[in-house]
């Protein structure tokens, strides 16, 4: 057990394939900075792989005061057993009081692993991170200063946020999308760390024969305008209307969990609390009743239009424009509306 640091930097684990930083660990240093500031700490961003240094000024850029900086030919695909190993070695060694995963497929992995290590607490998939203090109602005793680690519970129905007052380091992952880029700043200035990690081949459990990358078929974070089916819209037949209104304005396409789960179209074109989070300037919802998981995902658009036939469905109540009716018929009259325009 690694004894609680109250000055002790805020780290954010940088997450990278093939030399390519992830955007979830950019997004990190954003609220990051935001913790760190309030502590009164520095921000550091921790950077593991074989040849990855050169992404150590971009991390500055967007905010990291200091960045640990591991490379190693063992690191060069990511595998738990190093990986976790050399993270839970600098957490030991540096005894910083917060550390950020990406709740990504290799930050669920990776997290766990360290926590139980360091024999930390860790809250998983977190919406969003404050500071404040908290009182135990047993014996009053008082903590300042604690990482408020905010997510949803039982299925997305309640808010709960998690403290962790006796264990740190303070750990969680957090989902992609939900904080925000940071802005750029070219001319900051920072400090990296390098350091070359212990490793051996018995530290690797697997080996790797082959390694391939695929890409997402649609990038919905960087999209203006959002065209989302639901389980309205009633089967794969009809989610073809989506695709047409989408076409016709430019857009991508985007999807509740129910039509995923329906198989009516695949799962990178989620949009919600176990999908993507998105920001666009346009969000178009069409047949979503808006469950609270998908909203989740979607409520920070800049405007929202409603489609649906349910005049008491729960989209309604955060879309600034709201259309009932059938699609069949609403949505061909929007296409042919759009294409007169253009």
């Amino acid at each position: 057990m690694i004894e609680p640091n109250r000055q002790g930097d805020v780290w954010v684990v940088a997450e990278q394939n093939d030399g390519e930083l992830h955007d979830v660990g950019l997004e990190l240093l954003s609220k990051g900075r935001e913790l760190a500031d309030r502590l009164g700490v520095r921000l550091a961003a921790v950077l593991l792989g074989a040849q990855v240094e050169a992404n150590a000024q971009r991390l500055i850029q967007h905010g990291a005061d200091r960045v640990i900086a591991g490379e190693h030919a063992l690191l060069a695909h990511y595998q738990t057993n190093p990986y976790a190993k050399v993270i839970a070695q600098l957490i030991q060694e540096h005894r910083p009081q917060i550390v950020l995963f990406g709740a990504t497929p290799l930050g669920r992995d990776l997290a766990p692993r360290v926590a139980s290590t360091v024999r930390a607490g860790l809250t998983a998939d977190c919406t969003d991170l404050d500071i404040g203090e908290h009182v135990e109602a047993h014996s009053s005793a008082r903590y300042e200063n604690l990482l408020y680690q905010i997510r949803p519970a039982f299925g997305g129905n309640i808010i709960a946020t998690i403290v962790n007052p006796e264990r740190w380091p303070q750990m969680a992952t957090v989902r992609e999308g939900v904080m925000r880029m940071p802005d750029v700043d070219a001319k900051r200035r920072g400090e990296i760390v390098r350091f070359t990690p212990k490793l051996k081949p018995d530290d690797l459990a697997l080996k790797i024969l082959e390694h391939q990358r695929t890409t997402r078929k649609v990038n919905l974070k960087a999209a203006r305008v959002i065209v989302a089916g639901g389980a309205g819209v009633g089967g794969k037949e009809n989610f073809r209307l989506v695709w047409d209104l989408a076409n016709s304005l430019g857009a991508a396409v985007g999807a509740s969990r129910a039509a995923v789960d329906s198989g009516w179209i695949d799962k990178d074109h989620q949009v919600g609390q176990t999908g993507t989070t998105v920001r666009p300037a346009l969000y178009i919802a069409v047949g979503v009743s808006g469950a609270v998981q998908h909203r989740a995902g979607m409520s920070e658009a800049k405007k929202i239009v409603a489609v649906n036939s349910d005049p008491g469905a729960p989209i309604f109540g955060v879309a600034h424009y709201g259309i009932v009716g059938d699609l069949n018929r609403v949505l061909p009259m929007m296409i042919d509306a759009i294409k007169k325009r253009v």
